[in-house]
């Protein structure tokens, strides 16, 4: 539970407010960003605004992995906890309900009528999960590396999902082991893109590739970008991995850590992917 005590000093007055737990994951400045700011000073997220409706707020107060967000006085937040999974569009949903397992990774649900996906793995809230068992359940739960399994377990033993990881990550009882590039349906390709560590695998549905900490938006989301300081296995197989990505056609990038991004094209993606592999440096 958020402290007033160690709110943070940008915080302006009102309700809502962000204390010194917090570990700058970003999800609160993606759901609410009238809201929630960035703060240069104390590299966390503080409330600069106050909300009239206080329903997105809400949502990144449910969704805060270290429960950083507190209110002063007491708001329902119940519409707030069942309004996830939130639609993005396409038939796409962002989940929420972080966890600080994984650091505040997001993850995604994919709702489609050959059995739904869920790509890494958000908190086991109970109204989460009753939510998504509404939306059909989870067939797959594709896990895109070591760092974002959170509560993996609770999800298998919910839905009977089948868990999906690359050998080199893969956690004990993983259904499904890869060893490399995979089709798990017509639809579904899962592409190993080591680097980020060894066994970190994308996948591409339609023109959406969901990426895991592979490559991600920039903050203002105008471009992609990738992160030599959180790359714990290979900065040379990340840049090859990240030219590789070049061969599959996407326009939509939708990564566990960090901002969307969408291109005008497939071929706008592609140029995208090569410059920000040229500009990772020589292997």
């Amino acid at each position: 539970m958020a402290r007033r005590a160690d709110a943070i000093a940008e915080n302006v007055d009102g309700d809502f407010f962000v204390d010194s737990s917090c570990i700058d994951c970003d999800l609160c400045r993606q759901l609410a960003p009238a809201v929630f700011a960035r703060s240069e000073t104390a590299g966390q997220s503080f409330v600069r605004a106050q909300p009239g409706d206080p329903q997105r707020a809400l949502m990144a107060l449910v969704t805060c992995p270290t429960a950083s967000i507190g209110t002063r006085r007491k708001l329902d937040a119940r519409p707030a906890a069942r309004a996830f999974p939130d639609p993005v569009g396409d038939g796409v949903y962002f989940c929420g309900y972080a966890s600080a397992d994984s650091y505040g990774a997001a993850s995604w649900l994919i709702a489609r009528p050959g059995g739904n996906v869920l790509v890494d793995s958000p908190r086991a809230a109970g109204p989460l999960l009753e939510r998504i068992g509404e939306l059909g359940g989870v067939r797959w739960l594709v896990l895109t590396h070591r760092d974002d399994v959170a509560d993996h377990a609770q999800l298998r033993a919910r839905f009977g999902c089948e868990r999906v990881m690359h050998r080199a990550d893969a956690v004990a009882g993983c259904e499904r082991v890869l060893d490399g590039d995979a089709q798990l349906a017509d639809d579904l390709a899962l592409v190993h893109v080591p680097g980020h560590t060894r066994g970190s695998i994308a996948l591409l549905w339609r023109d959406h590739l969901f990426t895991g900490d592979h490559v991600w938006a920039n903050d203002d989301q105008t471009g992609l970008e990738a992160g030599r300081d959180v790359c714990w296995y290979s900065w040379p197989e990340q840049r090859r991995s990240m030219r590789k990505l070049a061969d599959r056609a996407f326009r939509h990038v939708l990564p566990g850590h960090g901002r969307r991004f969408d291109a005008a094209s497939a071929a706008a993606m592609r140029a995208e992917v090569l410059r920000l592999a040229a500009s990772m440096g020589t292997v």
